[in-house]
C-alpha cells in the first residue's frame, strides 16, 4: 500500500494528512490561526508565516501518530506549491523538501486550487465527470468546468475582490470581528435581506465572472449615509447591522441572470475551499470560513442551474472532513518529529 504525506501552508492554516493509494484519509490535522489574526481584522502575512514555523513540526508529528505510521512508511510527499502567501508557502515547501530529501522520496508539487477541487472526490468518490467546481475562499472565487481528471477549464472568476475578502472587509466595517463569514451569517439570520437594495454586479460581456468591489463600496457608502436608506452622522443600531448583513449576504450571491450557464451536460456541482456550504435540505455550518455556507452553494447553483446537478462538498458541519475532525486537537504535547522516525 502506497502512503502519501500531504502538507498545506498556503495561507493562515497549517495542515497535513496521510492518504493511501485508494484515496482513504488515514489522518488529517489542521492548526488554525484565527486567534493570531483576529485583532487585525484580516490575515497578516508575516504573522502567518511565523506561526507556520512554530507549528509545522507538531502538526506533522500528530499527523503521523494519528495515521499510525512513520516517515519510513511513506511512499511520497505532496505539498502545496502555490498560489498563496509566499512566506507561508515557503514553510510548507521547505518542510516537504527536507523530508523528501532525507527519506529519498518523490516530491509532488500541488496547485492550491486543484487541491480544493480534488478534495471533494475524497469525500464523494461517486462524483463523475464532467462536473462544475466552485472554489470560494478568502483569496479565490473561481468557477471551473472539469471534463476529466486533471483537466480544468476556467468558466469565470472574480475581477476584483474574492468573495471571502469582501465578507471579511464588510465585517470589519461593521466592527463584527474576524473571520467575517460566520459572523455576518450569524447577524444576517436575524435581519431582513430585502431591507437595503445593494447593487448586483453583472458583466456586460455575458461572461460568468464575479465582481464584489462595487458591493463592498455600496456598504461603505451606506454606512457613511450616502446610500438610499443611510442616515449621515448616525452609527447603525443592532437592528440595522443585522439588516445590512442580511442584505449584503443576499446580494453577494445574486450576481447574474438565473438562466446563465444552463445545461452543458454537467452532472454535479462540487464546492471546495476555505468556505463550506449547504446542500439543499442539509445545513452545513463552518467552524471557520470566509464565506457563509448557504451562500457559497447558491453562488454556484445560480450560475449553473440544472435540476439534475447535485452539490457535493468535502466538508462536514464544523468545516472539516470526518477524519480531520477526529484528528484536530491540542498540539502542545506533540513531540518534535525526527527525520529518522520509523514505522509506529
Amino acid at each position: 500500500m502506497d502512503l502519501i504525506l500531504g502538507i498545506e501552508t498556503s495561507c493562515d492554516e497549517t495542515a497535513a494528512a496521510v492518504v493511501d493509494d485508494g484515496g482513504r484519509v488515514l489522518s488529517s490535522v489542521v492548526a488554525s490561526q484565527v486567534e493570531v489574526h483576529a485583532p487585525y481584522g484580516g490575515i497578516v502575512p508575516e504573522l502567518a508565516s511565523r506561526r507556520h514555523l512554530e507549528v509545522i513540526l507538531p502538526v506533522l508529528t500528530r499527523t503521523l501518530q494519528d495515521a499510525g505510521v512513520g516517515l519510513a512508511d511513506l511512499t511520497a510527499v505532496a505539498v502545496t506549491a502555490g498560489p498563496g502567501l509566499v512566506g507561508s508557502l515557503l514553510v510548507g515547501v521547505s518542510a516537504a523538501k527536507a523530508i523528501a530529501y532525507c527519506r529519498r522520496l518523490p516530491l509532488v508539487a500541488v496547485n492550491h486550487l486543484e487541491g480544493h477541487i480534488a478534495a471533494a472526490r475524497l469525500e464523494w468518490p461517486q462524483i463523475v465527470y464532467p462536473f462544475v467546481a466552485l472554489v470560494v475562499s478568502g483569496g479565490h472565487t473561481h468557477l471551473y468546468h472539469v471534463p476529466a481528471e486533471c483537466q480544468y477549464r476556467l468558466l469565470g472568476r472574480t475581477r476584483d475582490d474574492a468573495a471571502g475578502e469582501a465578507f471579511d472587509k464588510v465585517a470589519k466595517l461593521l466592527s463584527l470581528g474576524y473571520p467575517g463569514g460566520p459572523l455576518i451569517e450569524r447577524e444576517a439570520a436575524r435581519g431582513n435581506p430585502r431591507a437595503i437594495p445593494f447593487p448586483r454586479a453583472a458583466c456586460s460581456d455575458g461572461s460568468l465572472d464575479f465582481s464584489f468591489s462595487g458591493l463592498k463600496t455600496a456598504v461603505v457608502h451606506h454606512l457613511k449615509g450616502y446610500g438610499p436608506t443611510g442616515r449621515a452622522g448616525e452609527a447603525p443600531g443592532d437592528a440595522e447591522v443585522r439588516d445590512i448583513c442580511a442584505s449584503f449576504q443576499e446580494a453577494a450571491v445574486d450576481m447574474g441572470p438565473e438562466g446563465r450557464g444552463r445545461g452543458g451536460g454537467f452532472r454535479a456541482l462540487s464546492s471546495g475551499a476555505g468556505a463550506v456550504h449547504r446542500q439543499r435540505g442539509h445545513d452545513r455550518r463552518c467552524r471557520r470560513g470566509p464565506v457563509p455556507p448557504r451562500r457559497a452553494s447558491r453562488m454556484g447553483s445560480q450560475r449553473h442551474r440544472q435540476p439534475a446537478a447535485r452539490l457535493r462538498t468535502p466538508w462536514g458541519r464544523d468545516g472539516f472532513s470526518p477524519t480531520a475532525r477526529r484528528s484536530c486537537g491540542s498540539l502542545r504535547d506533540a513531540s518534535p518529529i525526527s527525520m529518522a522516525t520509523s514505522s509506529s
